[in-house]
């Protein structure tokens, strides 16, 4: 069972303190909870996904890819992994977010990617994208504009992903 294909919504979604409405982790051994209540991914690496998906001519790789389809619940433009940090907030009109640790690929991204190099593509950009813990319940919207509060910056993202990603391949 996976959980990796979400789909856009309309309207506003309730966020609790264990995720958003609606949407539920599969394998909680690895994704939920607390501390990964939201998973959040830059819609500025869609590009980058649907050109290799082109060039691997997996199945329908000439269809657009959809937001969710990373298996993020929380699509994002104007942030990458490379500028946010353990500690950072996410703050919407009605809720707000704490950046909690990236995430790193499983062998069912490989499959919904439809090849098997695509977790080294990602560990080898670092477009891993981020858990989200939720520090003030409450709403989203598709489409909302958010201000990224910075913690104490002392563990970004990008630096802990490559180097868990590098201890895996020791």
């Amino acid at each position: 069972m996976s959980a990796i294909g979400k789909r856009g919504v309309t309207g506003a979604v309730e966020v609790k303190s264990m995720g958003l409405e609606g949407d539920e982790q599969a394998d909680l051994t690895v994704h939920g909870g607390l501390s990964k209540a939201v998973y959040a991914y830059p819609a500025e690496h869609y590009p980058f996904w649907q050109t290799v998906r082109a060039q691997a001519q997996v199945s329908l790789w000439s269809e657009a890819l959809a937001p969710g389809f990373m298996g993020e619940n929380l699509t994002l433009t104007g942030v990458l992994e490379s500028e946010v940090f353990i500690g950072d907030v996410l703050r919407f009109a009605h809720c707000e977010l704490a950046v909690s640790e990236p995430r790193y690929p499983c062998f069912k991204f490989n499959a919904v990617m439809g090849f098997k190099q695509a977790s080294q593509l990602m560990a080898a950009n670092a477009w891993c994208g981020f858990y989200l813990a939720v520090r003030v319940p409450g709403s989203l919207n598709a489409g909302e504009s958010f201000e990224l509060l910075p913690g104490p910056r002392e563990v970004g993202i990008t630096e802990l992903f490559r180097a868990r990603m590098a201890r895996q391949r020791i």
